[in-house]
C-alpha cells in the first residue's frame, strides 16, 4: 500500500516503530467491541503482529492497511486499508480507531481516501466493506464515502451476520 495524503491525514504503511501504537488500538474498547480481540497486549506481541498478519503484508495489487496519522501532529489514530478475504469476491476497505479519535471524521476521510485510491489508481472493479449490523457508526461511514447497502451475509470468524456494502 502507499503513503495517501489527504486535508488532515496521512496513511502510511505500519512499521516494527508502531508497535506501541498497535497495543493501544488493539485493546481500545471499540475495536474489542466492534472488531474482536486479538490478545496482542505487549510491544513485541504487536511487532510479531505486525510482521504476521495478512493485512500489514502489503502484497501484490497494493493490499494492506496503513496507519493513520493527523498530519499537523504525526500522531497515529487508526489503521485503513485494503484486503482480499477469502469469503468476499472483491478486496474489501476496513479501518479502526482510538477511541478518542471517533467523532472527528477521520474515519469517514481515511476510508474515503482508500476507497478513491482503490477505484482510481488501482482499477479494482469492485471495492466492498464489511461491519456488524449494531455499528452504526462504521454504517453512516460507509454510506458518507459512497458505498451502498447489498445486505446481510455471514462470514467465517464472525458470530453475527456481517453487513456488507459494495462500490461502486
Amino acid at each position: 500500500m502507499q503513503t495517501l495524503i489527504t486535508s488532515r491525514l496521512r496513511l502510511r504503511p505500519a512499521t516494527a516503530e508502531d508497535a506501541p501504537f498497535i497495543v493501544r488500538l488493539l485493546n481500545a474498547p471499540g475495536f474489542l467491541a466492534h472488531i474482536g480481540d486479538r490478545a496482542v497486549r505487549t510491544a513485541e506481541e504487536a511487532r510479531a503482529y505486525l510482521a504476521s498478519a495478512p493485512i500489514f503484508a502489503y502484497g501484490p495489487g497494493g493490499l494492506g492497511f496503513n496507519v493513520v496519522e493527523v498530519l499537523a501532529t504525526g500522531e497515529p489514530v487508526g489503521t485503513c486499508g485494503l484486503v482480499k478475504r477469502e469469503a468476499l469476491d472483491a478486496p474489501d476497505v476496513g479501518y479502526a480507531l482510538l477511541d478518542e479519535a471517533a467523532g472527528q471524521g477521520f474515519a469517514t476521510e481515511a476510508a474515503g481516501a482508500t476507497l478513491e485510491h482503490a477505484l482510481r489508481d488501482l482499477r479494482l472493479p469492485r471495492v466492498l466493506a464489511i461491519t456488524s449490523e449494531a455499528n452504526l457508526g462504521s454504517r453512516r461511514v460507509l454510506e458518507k464515502i459512497g458505498m451502498r447497502f447489498e445486505g446481510l451475509r455471514s462470514l467465517p470468524g464472525y458470530a453475527a451476520p456481517s453487513c456488507v456494502y459494495a462500490a461502486p
